[in-house]
């Protein structure tokens, strides 16, 4: 059962439990062990169910995984605490099979109000690479079953990590297929890069095909606004699948607060909003009670530490940035301009802290390959009139310039940038100096669209695609909506850029619609036949 890529053969009897709708529960059969033993009809969700927004894991390392789940037996509940009440003590195991017949650990967890009902379990003395299933229980009451895994150990390449990663949900938009589509895939980890959620009341952020859902409750500014939005999201069972199929790392980006935020300011400072440390403190919290997060990462008031290393053995180093918490405001007003600012290097996107840590985990990287899971597009990209976004890494070009040139100094073998945000696919080859057409490539940029933001969307063709015209390092872009599927091996690093052609119906099928390879110690992008 290693997990270094050695044990790709899954059963059908696993399809079915981890991506099967209401079958996610049927993991939880009876064994005689005392979790087990109540464990039986475990597939069908019961009156007063309090595992209604499902289960998770994240920050996977040698050893070591967090377990997740929140309890809510009226999950929209206006107050945030998905009817529950009191204190609730909640146990978990995690086994070696699906069937739970060879359980290696099990403990028990206590929650309340103060943590909105959510459990986070940290369990260690695992295998290094290997597989493992989990799930939790309270009184009678079972949760469905999930998938999870450790990293190699560190010195072990691998046979290759089945990668997959996504960001914008906005739940008004669309239905979440996508979601269902890679939990298909059944990838090794999953990364998400940011707006997991959206902050708007209904129907004030209405897509071009008309919201198909509504949001509930106001515009999220108080915790129990943040605390039902996030459960109104886990609730769809696209997401729940998605989240039980694999571990995941997670940053967010502006919707998990509020748009365009950056650092202190909000999005609008020209109308006062006195509350937005409050409102920054409350969304971090709720942020942090759904998430598979460590302890070490519990928000401090309006501060939470996210940006951090998690390591894949020697295969790879995903590099979690942040890159809201800590920017300058954007300059100009925001929006697309031309602007003199944006050139200023005294400004920056991740602040000097996060940078000075980056380049440090880059110096001291001995990975095939450095991965940044980062939010906001990272290359040059101008329009037809030479504007570019202030709310992009372009905004902030000395932040821009300043982490490239930390990756070469350090000698990085192969950096890509994972990019979320823009709710478009991308693939891009980054410059040494964007100016200069003949500088050299040094990096790579893969750009996920979004799961549902923007609503159906449509295929572009490349030949008629100004975007890249006018941005000759740009080599694909597509505004459908997906997710990317990666597979990394010591070799290469293959990514496929999977779409659906509708989000404003359910079920709709998926396919790849380009596939790009890049080389071991060839930074740069070459495209092959999808598949």
């Amino acid at each position: 059962m290693s997990l270094s890529g050695e044990n790709r053969s899954f059963t059908t009897s696993r399809r079915g439990v981890l991506v099967g709708g209401a079958a996610l529960g049927a993991a939880a059969v009876a064994t005689g062990l005392p979790l087990a033993a109540t464990a039986q009809g475990a597939g069908r969700r019961r009156s007063g169910d309090p595992f209604t927004l499902g289960v998770a894991s994240g920050e996977p390392d040698q050893n070591s995984v967090v377990l997740w789940t929140r309890l809510a037996t009226d999950p929209l509940a206006e107050d945030g605490l998905g009817g529950m009440s009191g204190t609730v003590e909640v146990e978990w195991e995690i086994a070696l099979d699906e069937r739970f017949t060879r359980i290696v650990r099990r403990g028990t967890e206590r929650t309340g109000a103060d943590a909105g009902y959510a459990v986070h379990a940290e369990v260690a003395g695992l295998k290094p690479g290997w597989e493992y299933f989990y799930r939790f229980r309270t009184g009678t009451h079972v949760s469905p079953a999930g998938r999870t895994r450790t990293a190699p150990p560190p010195g072990v390449l691998g046979s290759g990590l089945a990668m997959s990663f996504a960001s914008c949900s906005q739940y008004e938009h669309g239905y979440f297929t996508a979601y269902r589509h890679l939990a298909a895939d059944e990838p090794d980890l999953v990364l998400h890069l940011g707006d997991y959620i959206y902050e708007y009341k209904a129907d004030s952020y209405v897509s071009p095909d008309g919201n198909v859902r509504d949001h509930r409750g106001p515009e999220t500014e108080t915790l129990a606004n943040y605390r039902q939005r996030h459960a109104q999201y886990r609730t769809d069972p696209d997401l729940q699948a998605a989240h039980a199929v694999a571990p995941w790392l997670v940053v967010p980006d502006d919707h998990e607060v509020d748009n365009n935020w950056a650092g202190d300011v909000y999005e609008k400072p020209e109308i006062p909003q006195p509350n937005f440390i409050e409102r920054r403190a409350n969304a971090f919290r709720a942020y942090y009670e759904n998430m598979p997060l460590r302890r070490s990462q519990l928000p401090q008031g309006s501060h939470i530490r996210l940006y951090r290393t998690v390591r894949w053995g020697s295969l790879a180093n995903f590099h979690m940035l942040d890159t809201r918490q800590y920017r300058d405001d954007q300059a100009c007003g925001d929006g697309w301009k031309v602007c003199e600012d944006a050139e200023n290097p005294a400004r920056t996107l991740t602040g000097p802290e996060q940078e000075a840590w980056l380049a440090e985990q880059f110096r001291r990287s001995r990975a095939r390959w450095d991965v940044l899971g980062q939010q906001v597009f990272f290359a040059r990209r101008v329009n037809g009139s030479g504007a570019v976004s202030m709310d992009s890494w372009d905004g902030y070009q000395g932040s821009q310039e300043r982490v490239t040139r930390s990756w070469l100094d350090a000698g990085v073998r192969n950096p890509v940038v994972l990019t979320g945000d823009v709710h478009t696919h991308w693939a891009n080859e980054l410059k040494a100096d964007y100016a200069d057409p003949d500088s050299p490539v040094v990096g790579t940029e893969l750009v996920t669209t979004s799961i549902t933001s923007g609503g159906n969307g449509a295929d572009s063709d490349p030949a008629d695609d100004p975007n890249l015209a006018l941005n000759p390092h740009i080599k694909f872009r597509n505004n459908q909506r997906g997710y990317v599927r990666t597979r990394i091996t010591r070799d290469e690093l293959r990514a496929d850029f999977r779409v659906l052609d509708r989000v404003t119906e359910p079920g709709s099928p998926v396919r790849t619609r380009a596939s790009f390879v890049v080389a071991d110690r060839r930074p740069g992008l070459t495209e092959v036949t999808p598949r």
